[in-house]
């Protein structure tokens, strides 16, 4: 008799762990939930959620060109206007090709913030236009660039 509430004790022991462990599991992924609405809600209300891009910076909590700004422009003109590869404009601007493709493909530099494949007005200047944006990216896409 003793035996069998020794093995019931030890079953409901493990029971309680499995409970806990699934209990974690469960609470991670809410807080993993919550934190993504926090951000998409922040996103939809045209704030940034990461560090500033290239050309802006950070001042009271608010997104404003830094004195680099005009460089950005320089960069989406020379792609669109000359027939200059990436890495050749990269190296000019001492940018990896990826660091210079995120730039060509930045929404934040037409006062817009995409987050979580959705893009939002946001609460920053832009630095170029949206046409000069539209451009770059369709000759992006001509030449077979993602």
């Amino acid at each position: 008799m003793e035996d069998e509430i020794d093995k019931l004790k030890q079953e409901n022991e493990k029971l309680k762990q499995e409970i806990e462990e699934l209990k974690s599991k469960i609470s991670d992924n809410n807080r993993g939930e919550i934190q993504k609405k926090g951000m998409m809600q922040k996103a939809s209300k045209g704030n940034i959620m990461t560090r500033p891009a290239f050309g802006y910076k950070l001042e009271n909590s608010k997104l404003i060109p830094a004195e680099n700004f005009r460089e950005v422009e320089e960069i989406f003109e020379e792609f669109l206007t000359t027939n200059i590869s990436l890495t050749q404009l990269s190296k000019k601007h001492n940018f990896s090709v990826n660091g210079l493709k995120k730039i060509l493909k930045n929404f934040t530099y037409i006062g817009k913030i995409k987050f979580n494949n959705q893009i939002h007005e946001g609460n920053h200047q832009p630095i170029i236009s949206s046409t000069l944006f539209n451009h770059v990216q369709n000759k992006l896409e001509k030449i077979g660039i993602k």
